[in-house]
């Protein structure tokens, strides 16, 4: 019997520990070789010996369980290491089928706090560097669509956070990035649909080394079970968008943690309010907009905050 991402290759960045990690162990379990990507160094074991860098070391645990992976160790906010990253799986294993845009860092502060290094840096790993690897990954499928005359197969996994969804207080570099992350996931799945590409964007929450302060205080495992927030609860989703099963899947939004799927719907328009004359009036409007926000729950914003309430069960 064939594994579902048999014959396929995948690149997981910021895969060197956590999510990243888990992600690429699932796809290499699920048959996929991978291109494990971390921009993290070298460094000492507790012998203080040295080490492998984190990228190696999970790719040497795939091929130690049997499965094919390479590591790259560069920086996907970097235009040219992207670029490096999209040509090494293609080079190591004849083409590109799967990419999961994961790598990212927190700068946390609150807006009145925050500096321009903090917000500059958040953005560029984040946002720039889903641009990144998506610009190179695109390119390639397009050349092979027009070469086969068809579409072909590619699947993009981007991921997003609650963040984004519920307007975290103090990470407006973060939101800021991860909406971002949305809006880059919708075009592209529009873009790249007709040459057989889907994209499509999760929002994970796993503690992690990047998380563990978010998720401090947060339920821990009972009687030794596996963590609510363990990343191994996110992999499984990203392998089935990254399989054939999810074909049809395309340009949405999912939540995923602790044993738990929700899927996203896209705004709706709550109102609408026409003008009586050739252009609105400052009169008109107040007359309009504040009686319709007069009785609205205070604090209650675009943001959807019931996200945080998500829970198994």
């Amino acid at each position: 019997m064939s594994l579902p991402l048999e014959g396929l290759s995948a690149i997981v960045t910021g895969a060197g520990r956590g999510l990243g990690r888990a992600e690429a162990l699932e796809l290499a379990g699920l048959g996929a070789s991978v291109v494990v990507n971390d921009f993290g160094r070298p460094g000492r074991d507790g012998s203080g010996e040295a080490s492998a860098a984190p990228a190696e070391e999970v790719a040497a645990e795939i091929r130690a369980a049997g499965g094919s992976a390479v590591a790259h160790q560069g920086d996907v906010s970097d235009f040219e290491q992207a670029r490096e990253l999209v040509e090494l799986a293609v080079s190591h294993h004849g083409k590109l089928d799967i990419l999961v845009n994961n790598a990212g860092i927190l700068r946390d502060r609150m807006v009145f706090s925050m500096s321009e290094e903090d917000w500059d840096s958040v953005v560029r790993v984040h946002l720039k560097g889903h641009f990144n690897t998506t610009r190179f990954a695109a390119v390639h499928w397009r050349e092979r669509s027009k070469a086969a005359g068809g579409p072909v197969y590619g699947r993009i996994v981007n991921t997003s956070s609650e963040a984004f969804l519920a307007g975290s207080a103090g990470q407006p570099n973060y939101a800021a990035a991860k909406g971002g992350i949305v809006g880059l996931t919708t075009s592209t799945a529009l873009a790249l649909g007709k040459y057989g590409v889907t994209a499509n964007v999760i929002c994970p929450r796993a503690r992690t080394r990047m998380t563990e302060d978010v998720f401090a205080g947060y339920a821990e495992p009972v009687d030794g079970g596996l963590d609510p927030l363990a990343p191994e609860h996110v992999a499984p989703l990203v392998g089935y968008l990254a399989s054939p099963a999810a074909a049809k899947v395309n340009g949405q939004l999912l939540v995923v943690h602790g044993g738990m799927v929700a899927i996203v719907e896209r705004p709706r328009v709550a109102a609408k309010f026409d003008t009586s004359k050739e252009a609105f009036s400052y009169d008109e409007l107040d007359a309009l907009l504040t009686p319709h926000y007069a009785d609205r729950p205070p604090g209650e914003t675009f943001a959807a905050a019931e996200v945080l309430g998500l829970r198994r069960g």
